[in-house]
């Protein structure tokens, strides 16, 4: 009798030691809203683990288009921004929502495309003389259309370009509001173009009669940045560990981590926090 009463005692007393605990014991983990490419290419499964084990910080990943995880900053939605927009981040940052830019890594843009080439373009490298050809042929042209880092560098590139895309579009292109997994999916299926970063198309498993067709042009290099959301603006922001978390991917370790990711023998992100200028 004795004993039964002691362990239920026992049980009782590690109820109520466990129901104090400090909430920060169960909450010890950060959001960061991302970039899908850093998602849909599989980078985050294979750095977070790393950062995870060393800090014993969660990282929680809200992959959304650029503009929608910025957006997320700007509500206090996220404790970290890892985007690769450069102008939309600093922009954000000119607002009072971000604390500090810092490059992380880089890769670059591709024009993929059918096999068959009906506009004619593989094998060159102006991107912006290949954007012409394709809607002059009007061929299938898919364009994620989410305000993503994609989108921004597509649209920029068809200025470059000098058409006037929203003027000139057809039913050639078709905007989707998608990420980039899902927009290459539709292209796959329709046998169109698209802008895609090179890291998920090499990760990308479904590319059907599709094909790079345009690479190399230096208006395709791809600058990816992280921010910790400014506490300032939103008080609940995890500073400490938001900050930990950008630390540790622009250190030595991180930045190993990010160029030890490879599929088939071939890297997807190169890491620059220490460029001037990214």
């Amino acid at each position: 009798m004795e004993l039964s009463r002691r362990k239920l005692l026992g049980t009782v007393f590690s109820a109520l030691v466990l129901a104090a605990a400090p909430p920060a014991l169960a909450q010890k983990f950060i959001t960061v809203s991302s970039t899908t490419s850093t998602e849909n290419s599989g980078l985050f499964k294979h750095i977070l683990p790393l950062f995870e084990k060393k800090t014993g910080i969660e990282v929680r990943v809200v992959a959304r288009g650029t503009g929608q995880a910025l957006d997320m900053g700007r509500r206090g939605d996220a404790d970290v921004v890892f985007v690769h927009a450069k102008a939309a981040e600093e922009k954000f940052i000119g607002e009072g929502y971000g604390v500090k830019r810092y490059p992380v890594m880089y890769n670059d843009f591709v024009l993929v495309g059918p096999k068959s080439d009906p506009a004619k373009v593989a094998g060159g490298k102006d991107i912006t003389a290949a954007l012409k050809k394709i809607k002059a042929s009007s061929a299938p042209f898919v364009s994620r259309g989410d305000k993503s880092g994609t989108h921004m560098a597509e649209l920029r590139l068809w200025k470059a370009a000098g058409i006037d895309i929203g003027a000139s579009k057809g039913p050639w292109y078709r905007e989707l509001g998608q990420g980039m997994g899902a927009s290459l999916n539709t292209a796959s299926s329709m046998n169109g173009y698209i802008l895609t970063d090179r890291g998920t198309w090499i990760s990308f498993k479904n590319r059907g009669d599709l094909k790079i067709v345009v690479e190399g042009d230096k208006r395709l290099f791809n600058q990816y940045g992280v921010i910790l959301v400014n506490p300032r603006k939103h008080k609940h922001v995890k500073k400490e560990m938001g900050q930990a978390f950008i630390n540790w991917i622009v250190s030595a370790e991180g930045q190993k981590a990010i160029a030890a990711y490879k599929i088939g023998g071939e890297q997807l992100f190169f890491p620059n926090a220490n460029a001037k200028g990214a």
